[in-house]
């Protein structure tokens, strides 16, 4: 008989056991959605000097700002060139990209364009895909949403709508990522383009640090910022 107590006593106790642990799982994700809201919900003073659509659709397309407080214009379109492996770019700035993977390919580097033009159907279907990606890593529906819009940009906000924004890595057959990247740090501001997201301009740009994402401004306003060290929201306070 007292053997079955202390048999009873242990169930309970390892029932406890895994109770309290469940517990303490639902308690730590609402922990972190507490502390992705926190961390995530910031705000930049953007310069009313070019902040809103009636500025930004009279700029130079070259120079069109556009970020998560920044839709892109309603009246923007944009006429494509077909690149070799299919991705899509904005003609006017074909000559100035052909002629920087020429210049890289002479010096051993060979970059490919891993993403170019984006519909905003196709810009949809990333961000619910990252979404369902972080869901399947166990994030809550909130969560995953904070976290992928940190690093997919929203439809109407993404500069690969545009058609003057790229994505570049590397032909691994012959190079890596890291080359690739290296020498666009050093170069692409001769011929007109920039990193769009640099390590230290998160906070500023709203979004994360992306040694790939290149984007067309044309040479000398590349030139300027390459100079200054400053991302293209700073461009223009």
């Amino acid at each position: 008989m007292a053997v079955k107590k202390k048999k009873g006593r242990r169930i309970v106790k390892v029932l406890l056991i895994i109770v309290a642990v469940y517990l303490l799982m639902i308690l730590w994700q609402l922990i972190g959605d507490i502390y992705s809201r926190l961390v995530n919900t910031h705000e930049i003073e953007v310069s009313e000097e070019w902040n809103g659509e009636s500025y930004q659709a009279s700029i130079e397309w070259n120079l069109i700002v556009v970020n998560r407080w920044n839709p892109i214009p309603e009246n923007y379109s944009v006429e494509l060139t077909v690149l070799s492996n299919g991705q899509k770019v904005d003609s006017r700035i074909y000559p100035h990209l052909q002629e920087m993977f020429d210049a890289a390919r002479a010096e051993g580097i060979y970059p490919i364009v891993r993403e170019g033009y984006r519909t905003e159907e196709e810009q949809q279907e990333i961000l619910d895909d990252k979404i369902q990606a972080y869901i399947n890593e166990g994030y809550s529906q909130w969560r995953a949403e904070r976290t992928a819009k940190e690093w997919v940009a929203l439809p109407g906000t993404s500069e690969h709508q545009l058609g003057i924004a790229v994505d570049i890595n590397a032909d691994k057959t012959k190079c890596t990522n890291d080359d690739v990247y290296a020498w666009l740090a050093e170069n692409a501001y001769k011929y007109g383009f920039i990193l769009r997201y640099p390590l230290d301009k998160q906070e500023i740009t709203g979004t994360s640090y992306e040694p790939w994402h290149y984007r067309y401004v044309g040479t000398e306003d590349a030139y300027e910022i390459n100079e200054r060290g400053i991302c293209l929201e700073e461009y223009f306070e």
